[in-house]
């Protein structure tokens, strides 16, 4: 049951490109709608699940506010990044690429920084299935010399990777930063571990607070780095509540396993990453991204070996105990 928890972000956030595409806009209109979707989630499990079940003491606590809204912060940087390089690069070039600079940079700073790799072991085989997943997603996103030039209007190679290595180093903060701040001693091991170790009060208290901080972030770099303050009150945008929706349900699950020590951070992200299938198969046969039969084979086989790396990260303990 942990497991199933665990993979539901990668169903909802392997849907984000997609969904988003399918909701039209641009970068800016999907980024905004995006966070006010997240905004209605993260208040409704506010409401209706942390004080109910955790009380005031988690759902009002300063630093649990703090917490959260710093990491919501991280995540606007992420996610702008991450609709810009869509718009660049199309999804099922973008996800692969997003999903791999993902998880290289949250499974290290995860097993160092947290410390969830305490052998050599876990490390050997932790780097060789990073390594994996990494060649997997470069695999899918090869072009093919002899297709036809893309006929995007977007299309801009460049600008896409920098937007993915923006949003990368956004989502990696995001992913860490509540566990970083209590392995630095912020956030007491009480707080942070109620109710029985699980970390279901701490990770669920985070969420409202975190949706203030993503609509914030979102609106400074919609109007200070993209320009689009004029334009970001469209039609596009309130269709984009939907996508932040989608997200809200990824996320939470995201953090309950994070925060469940049988599960982790390093584990939890890396499984929430195999959204990689859905964004890069749905990019193709959903949204008709056009790929030729010699992109195909290298998309099959780096999808294959996205799981395989996925799936030795999840079972490090019993691979390399």
């Amino acid at each position: 049951m942990l497991m199933l928890v665990a993979l539901i972000p990668a169903l909802a956030w392997g849907s984000v490109g997609i969904v988003t595409t399918k909701m039209g806009g641009t970068a800016a209109q999907g980024t905004i709608g995006m966070t006010l979707g997240a905004l209605i989630f993260g208040l409704a499990t506010m409401l209706f699940y942390v004080i109910p079940a955790a009380g005031a003491d988690y759902a009002f606590n300063p630093r649990i506010w703090l917490v959260g809204f710093v990491s919501g912060l991280f995540w606007a940087v992420g996610t702008a990044g991450q609709f810009v390089a869509f718009k660049k690069l199309g999804v099922s070039v973008g996800n692969p690429l997003s999903t791999a600079s993902q998880i290289a940079l949250n499974a290290l700073m995860a097993a160092s920084v947290l410390g969830e790799w305490t052998t050599g072991k876990m490390w050997l085989y932790g780097l060789i299935a990073i390594a994996a997943v990494v060649a997997g997603a470069i695999f899918t996103s090869l072009p093919d010399k002899n297709a036809k030039a893309d006929v995007n209007p977007e299309h801009d190679p460049k600008g896409g990777l920098i937007a993915i290595t923006i949003s990368s180093l956004g989502f990696m903060m995001y992913f860490v930063f509540p566990n970083l701040l209590n392995k630095v001693g912020y956030i007491s091991n009480s707080l942070h571990n109620a109710p029985d170790g699980s970390g279901l009060h701490y990770m669920t208290a985070i969420v409202g607070p975190q949706s203030i901080g993503q609509v914030i972030g979102a609106l400074l770099i919609v109007i200070f780095v993209m320009h689009e303050g004029k334009t970001m009150w469209k039609p596009a945008t309130f269709r984009n509540i939907l996508t932040g929706l989608i997200w809200g349900i990824g996320n939470i699950a995201m953090f309950i396993s994070a925060a469940n020590p049988q599960i982790g951070q390093a584990t939890a992200t890396t499984l929430s990453q195999l959204g990689i299938i859905v964004g890069t198969f749905g990019g193709i046969y959903i949204l008709h991204e056009k790929k030729t039969p010699y992109q195909m084979k290298y998309i099959i086989l780096g999808t294959v070996l996205v799981v395989v790396g996925a799936v030795v990260i999840a079972n490090l303990g019993s691979l390399a105990g």
